[in-house]
């Protein structure tokens, strides 16, 4: 076991949170209609909100896995190609014209180009991916580590926290694209990443490409895909739902910590 892997009972505990939690949401977009529903996921948040950082300090780094472990074949989750003209336009020319535009409460807005994002220092990982649907998969993953992208821009004081607007959009009509956030905290945690390899390979479309979040620490929903501007705010009030992420929006916990 190497020097990150959890505790025994640690990791227990806290698949068990996971499990508890994919139970919960499996029913989520007719329960979250109701008046109670919202209110005891909000509820479940806050405890296991507390309960991990009780048992694991927040700069902890999740558990990295030998190549040997690696899954035979890492799946897709969630969207596989994003029903947007835009971005099928950027992969059919393998994403020459993408560029990453970072702003919000920044001093230095920027708009980094794929060769640009791959030429800050990278980091490579060996994760385990934990989706609500109750599969896992481990992968190995090469980007750039958020906090690379957010000594360029430098963020304002005011800034708490970093929303990612995704190209995939989530109702048949084309409206509603994917977002999520993440707080400051694990916005600078060094497994945080921008990941654009997959397993020693430009990441697939039906993997996120060109960029995915990779935030080790919590469940699949949070680790946006086809990531296209990045976003620094000091509330999420006036964005969508206001609930920082479009499965939170349906009611889903904000704070997915594994």
């Amino acid at each position: 076991m190497n020097s990150h892997a959890f505790h025994p009972r640690r990791r227990l505990f806290f698949r068990t949170l996971a499990a508890a939690g994919a139970v919960l949401v499996a029913g989520c977009d007719k329960l979250s209609r109701t008046e109670w529903f919202p209110k005891l996921l909000s509820n479940t948040e806050i405890l296991t909100r507390k309960a991990q950082r009780a048992i694991l300090p927040r700069k902890s780094m999740a558990q990295e896995f030998p190549e040997s472990e690696r899954s035979p074949e890492f799946r897709s989750n969630g969207t596989a190609m994003p029903e947007n003209p835009q971005y099928k336009a950027l992969a059919s020319s393998g994403f020459a014209a993408y560029g990453l535009e970072v702003g919000g409460l920044v001093e230095k807005p920027v708009i980094f180009s794929l060769e640009e994002l791959r030429a800050l220092p990278s980091r490579t990982q060996i994760t385990r991916h934990d989706c609500v649907e109750g599969w896992s998969a481990i992968g190995k993953w090469k980007g750039v580590p958020l906090m690379a992208v957010l000594e360029a821009v430098r963020p304002s004081a005011a800034a708490r926290y970093v929303v990612f607007h995704c190209a995939d959009p989530m109702e048949s009509d084309g409206s509603s694209p994917y977002y999520e956030s993440i707080d400051m905290d694990d916005a600078y945690h060094p497994q945080t990443i921008l990941a654009y390899e997959l397993n020693d390979k430009a990441l697939p479309i039906a993997n996120g490409a060109p960029i995915r979040l990779r935030v080790e620490r919590q469940l699949g929903y949070k680790h946006a895909k086809y990531v296209m501007r990045i976003e620094l705010v000091d509330s999420f009030e006036k964005i969508a739902g206001g609930k920082g992420g479009y499965w939170e929006d349906q009611g889903y916990e904000w704070y997915a910590g594994i």
